[in-house]
C-alpha cells in the first residue's frame, strides 16, 4: 500500500460479519470499514454477483464491486451447508454486527435468524436489510432500487413538465437505504451500551423509498394536489431550476426574497426584486414562466462556472451544472480528499470527516475468499 497509514478508526475494535451483496448492505458496511471496523465480507462460492458487473473492470473486478467494498476482508462460504452454518456461527462469537439482505426466510431455514442467533448472541446488532419487510402485503417479495422508486412514488415526480416519469439516475434508495442500515447500526450499538444487549434491525427499501418524498408527501397531504413531475424546477420555490447561459446551464436555488434582490443586483437588473409579479416567493411561483424568461435573457452573456462562483460569494445559491468528469477533478473535490488513490484504485472518499479519528484508506476492495487461508478455511 503506498498511502500513509493513518490513525485507528472511530469503529476500531467492532466486528462486522456482512453477508450482504449487491448495494445497499455493501454501501452501508462501507461506510463502517472506512471508519475503522473489521469488516469481514462473507461471499457465496460464486461471488457477491456485481463483481461481474461490467465493463469496466479493474483487473478481473468490475467497477461497481470495487465501487463499494473497499477495507473489508474477504471470505468465501456456503451458508446451505452444515460447515458453512458451523463457520458463520464460530465467527459471530465475538462480532458485533450481522449485516444480511438475504430473502426473509432464508436465514431462518438454515437455523440463522435472528430469534435463533439471538439466544446464542444476546449481545448481536442483526440488521436486515430487504425489500419489503418479513411480513405485510408484501412481505417476503423481492426488492429492487428501480422498482422502489416506481412503487413509492418518486419516479411519479421525476422527469420534465408532463414528459414521461423517469428514475433517477442514480440507485438513490438502495444508497440511502444503505446509509439508513449505518445509521440504525450505530443507533442499537450506542443503546447497547446501556442494556448489553443487540436487536433486529429491519431496513427495508420500501421505507427508505418513501422517506424521501419530501416535499412531495406533505405538499400532498396538507395542499390535495397530486405532485407531477417538473423538470429541474422546485415545486414550492422560485427561481430554483436550471437555467441557459452562454456556456452551458447554471442551476439557481433562490430560498427568500434576499437572495432574490441580491441575484436582481448582480444580473444589473434591480428593478426585477421591486417588480409586483416577483416581489415574494409565492408571486415568483404564480409567474413562473414570466420569471424563467426574464432571467434567461440576463444571463445570455455570462460564463455559468465564473458566474455562479460569484453569485455564492453574494450569498445566492447557485452551481454550473457539471458532468462527472468535471465534479471529480474541481480543485474543490481534492481539497477536501474525496479521491482516495491507491495505485490502479481510484475510489470516493468519505464525506463523514471526523477531527481526530478520520476515515481513510486501509485496505483495497477483496478478491473473492482472499481471507480464507487466514481463517483456516
Amino acid at each position: 500500500m503506498s498511502h500513509a497509514p493513518i490513525p485507528p478508526g472511530s469503529l476500531s475494535g467492532c466486528k462486522v460479519v456482512d453477508l450482504s451483496r449487491v448495494l445497499g448492505g455493501p454501501y452501508c458496511t462501507q461506510i463502517l470499514a472506512d471508519h475503522g471496523a473489521d469488516v469481514l465480507k462473507i461471499e457465496p462460492p460464486d461471488g457477491d454477483e456485481t463483481r461481474g458487473w461490467g465493463p469496466p473492470f479493474l483487473g478481473k473486478t468490475a467497477s461497481y464491486f470495487v465501487g463499494v467494498n473497499r477495507n473489508k476482508r474477504g471470505l468465501s462460504l456456503d451458508l446451505s451447508t452444515s460447515t458453512g452454518q458451523h463457520r458463520l456461527r464460530t465467527l459471530l462469537a465475538d462480532a458485533d454486527v450481522l449485516i444480511e439482505n438475504f430473502k426473509p426466510g432464508t436465514l431462518e431455514k438454515w437455523g440463522l435468524g435472528y430469534d435463533a442467533l439471538s439466544q446464542t448472541f444476546p449481545r448481536l446488532v442483526h440488521c436486515r436489510v430487504s425489500g419489503f419487510g418479513g411480513d405485510g402485503p408484501l412481505g417476503g417479495l423481492p426488492g429492487y432500487d428501480a422498482c422502489a422508486q416506481a412503487m413509492c412514488g418518486l419516479m411519479s415526480v421525476n422527469g420534465e413538465a408532463g414528459g414521461e416519469s423517469t428514475r433517477v439516475g442514480l440507485p438513490v434508495v438502495d444508497m440511502v437505504t444503505g446509509l439508513n442500515a449505518a445509521v440504525a447500526i450505530l443507533l442499537a450499538l450506542n443503546e447497547r451500551q446501556r442494556s448489553g444487549l443487540g436487536q433486529f434491525l429491519d431496513i427495508t427499501l420500501y421505507d427508505c423509498a418513501l422517506s424521501l418524498l419530501h416535499p412531495h408527501a406533505p405538499n400532498y397531504i396538507y395542499g390535495g394536489q397530486l405532485p407531477r413531475p417538473t423538470g429541474n424546477a422546485h415545486p414550492n420555490i422560485a427561481p430554483y431550476e436550471t437555467l441557459p447561459t452562454k456556456h452551458g446551464p447554471i442551476f439557481l436555488a433562490v430560498g427568500n426574497n434576499r437572495q432574490f434582490a441580491s441575484l436582481a443586483k448582480m444580473l444589473k437588473a434591480p428593478a426585477l426584486a421591486d417588480d409586483p409579479r416577483f416581489a415574494t416567493n409565492a408571486d415568483r411561483l404564480i409567474n413562473r414562466a414570466a420569471l424563467h424568461e426574464r432571467l434567461a435573457e440576463l444571463l445570455r452573456e455570462h460564463d455559468p462556472v465564473e458566474f455562479s462562483e460569484r453569485l455564492l460569494r453574494a450569498g445566492v445559491p447557485a452551481a454550473a451544472v457539471q458532468d462527472v468528469s468535471q465534479a471529480l477533478n474541481h480543485p474543490h473535490t481534492a481539497h477536501r480528499n474525496m479521491v482516495w488513490r491507491d495505485g490502479d484504485y481510484v475510489g470516493l472518499g468519505t464525506p463523514i470527516k471526523l477531527s481526530r479519528t478520520p476515515g481513510g484508506l486501509r485496505s483495497l476492495p477483496p478478491d473473492l475468499g482472499a481471507s480464507n487461508d487466514e481463517f483456516g478455511w
